[in-house]
């Protein structure tokens, strides 16, 4: 080849290599250009998805508010403008609440009714704007900022209407916000530094900031001239109090009449184009040396190269998440490949635990969920049970006294013999004992436990043995006392004793329903770690799995129609429940039923 052809070969190399240096400036021009668009474009809509993110969690927040206001407004007390009984709830309630400043109650005169603080040192009588528009409209009002009357601190006051059983508005219960610590509720929405959050009223005044919320509550800022769903949102840009620039997108929350806002920083786009001009100059550094190091082992490297990439992708396809793309020198083009192979694997691995966490987590919601709705349809029971109790104890303690009386009588009479007077004296005893019982009866039916002592479980035993050994020898059942227990518990000698005497009559009952004969009870207690436990066995028929579930309920037996009531067990379970222990069931070691409870130890 000659100079000049060689001359001419380096020449269009050099046109070549220029123009495609060219064609290389251009499209990385109109790639930065067009790409800082894009970014804009995502750092605008990023500020409106923001935005709907904080309203859904501040809305999601005062919906749980009012949720607890409707329950409030159901109970009792505030129903009937109890001050003792409301102060004391709403005081229990606001420890649990750390961004409410108060709880107040108050009646359509303005007096108050109930507050979660102390007024003993303010007027009985306060003016508040909520509580005539709650009682002239009967629905809820949301306030705008003010300063509490009690608390001094801004607030934004959430009141609802108390009615009675008619149907009237008898009081006004109101929430007010803590405003200094409502921007807690923006923790649920991940921020970067920088990022703001502000929720507003419609005329721009401050309520809640994510930064500085002192600082800046109760001062004016400027928010967008529309709100809606963040799809539809107006963003502005726009100078912040702080001195930032920011893209600023509102949303409304649909609860109350509040705007949220979120900033993002006009900076963040160039954080954005950053790795951009890095791969830009990347492509030009290629570009050239592309142009000089353009040869046959590049192509078959390359080559080489693509298909190990491919090879990793083709096994992340079929599921194999383990699979990293293969380690090696690779060209500028295929390292971020390379980069983004590792990230898709990366993220659809956390992905995939992402969803097993909240598969795991919304079975063990469900779950709570179930248990909540047997323990409401357990509370509901009782409230019966205890309305029933209430009566029975009344009709039966007019015929108690006349026996305890007669029995005291009887006791007094010099002319009875040895045996007559023992019999008068157990008489008397279990007369004084069913009278304790019916004033448990009645205690459990106004759902006031009876005074505890320290007792001794072996005494209790040895009480319910001796109440029932006439009926066990008649039955032909042989009793077992293991008391290995030295222990005390804190709770009602009468109460534990009622209890250890449902076991060993129901227990009784299953044997002598099954017509077995050489029936056995084995009553053992024992010291545990902390506890104190006591076990009733017996060799009766046991009860079926499918209604183990069940033996607590009230009004739940498994005994023939007219031989019980079904609520030996469900009270036992409130006894030993309000004296802190734990009560339940399991098959016996004896082939029948083992029930048992155990008790804290003193």
């Amino acid at each position: 080849m000659s100079l000049l052809q060689r001359r001419s070969i380096r020449q269009r190399a050099l046109v070549a290599g220029v123009l495609l240096l060219v064609l290389v400036a251009i499209g990385a021009a109109w790639s930065w250009s067009e790409s800082r668009r894009i970014r804009t474009e995502e750092v605008r809509r990023d500020a409106a998805s923001l935005a709907a993110g904080a309203a859904a969690a501040l809305d999601q927040f005062v919906r749980g508010l009012d949720a607890i206001a409707s329950s409030l407004t159901h109970h009792p007390s505030v129903i009937t403008l109890n001050r003792v009984e409301c102060d004391r709830l709403f005081a229990e309630i606001l420890r649990d609440q750390p961004m409410l400043l108060n709880i107040l109650l108050t009646a359509p005169d303005e007096t108050i009714k109930g507050s979660a603080l102390p007024t003993t040192n303010l007027k009985p009588q306060l003016t508040m704007p909520h509580i005539q528009q709650v009682v002239a409209t009967g629905r809820p009002w949301v306030g705008e900022l003010s300063v509490g009357p009690l608390t001094h601190k801004p607030t934004v006051v959430l009141a609802y209407p108390v009615r009675s059983n008619l149907g009237t508005v008898v009081g006004v219960l109101a929430f007010g916000l803590d405003l200094s610590q409502l921007q807690s509720t923006f923790a649920k929405v991940p921020l970067a530094d920088a990022l703001v959050l502000t929720l507003t009223n419609p005329a721009g005044i401050v309520l809640a900031r994510s930064h500085d919320a002192d600082r800046y509550i109760g001062t004016t800022v400027e928010v967008p001239g529309s709100s809606g769903p963040a799809a539809t949102l107006a963003v502005s840009r726009q100078m912040e109090p702080d001195g930032v620039e920011r893209f600023v997108a509102s949303a409304g929350v649909s609860r109350g009449p509040w705007l949220m806002n979120a900033g993002i920083p006009t900076s963040a786009i160039a954080t954005r184009m950053r790795p951009l001009g890095w791969g830009v100059m990347g492509v030009v550094v290629l570009a050239l040396l592309g142009w000089l190091l353009l040869t046959i082992w590049m192509s078959r490297d390359l080559s080489d190269q693509l298909d190990r990439l491919r090879q990793s992708a083709r096994k992340m396809a079929t599921g194999d998440l383990s699979a990293a793309p293969p380690e090696g020198p690779l060209n500028r083009e295929l390292a971020p490949l390379q980069e983004a192979l590792v990230t898709i694997a990366e993220t659809l691995r956390q992905t995939r635990a992402e969803l097993e966490r909240q598969v795991e987590h919304e079975r063990k919601a469900r779950e709570m969920l179930e248990t909540l709705q047997r323990h409401l349809v357990r509370q509901e029971r009782l409230a019966a049970v205890g309305l029933l109790l209430s009566g029975v104890a009344h009709e039966l303690n007019n015929p108690l006294q006349a026996i305890m009386g007669g029995a005291e009588l009887l006791e007094r009479r010099a002319d009875l013999s040895a045996d007559a007077q023992e019999e008068v004296t157990l008489i008397s005893t279990q007369s004084q004992r069913a009278a304790e019982i019916i004033r448990n009866l009645s205690r459990f039916g106004n759902q006031r436990p009876a005074l505890p002592t320290a007792i001794d479980l072996r005494d209790v035993v040895s009480e319910v043995v001796q109440l029932r050994h006439n009926d066990l020898e008649a039955a032909g059942i042989t009793c077992e006392v293991q008391t290995d227990a030295t222990g005390k518990v804190f709770a009602s000698f009468t109460e534990i004793e009622q209890v250890v005497l449902n076991f060993v009559i129901n227990a009784q009952q299953a044997i002598h329903s099954a017509g077995i004969t050489g029936g056995r009870i084995l009553i053992r207690s024992s010291d545990t770690e902390d506890c104190v436990r006591l076990e009733v066995s017996d060799n009766g028929p046991g009860v079926p799995r499918e209604e183990e579930a069940n033996l607590f309920q009230p009004f739940f037996t498994t005994k023939p129609v007219g031989e019980g009531t079904g609520l030996g067990l469900s009270v036992s379970h409130g006894i030993i429940d309000v004296s802190g222990g734990t009560i339940g069931y399991r098959p016996s070691d004896l082939g029948g039923a083992t029930f048992y409870f155990e008790l804290p130890r003193v």
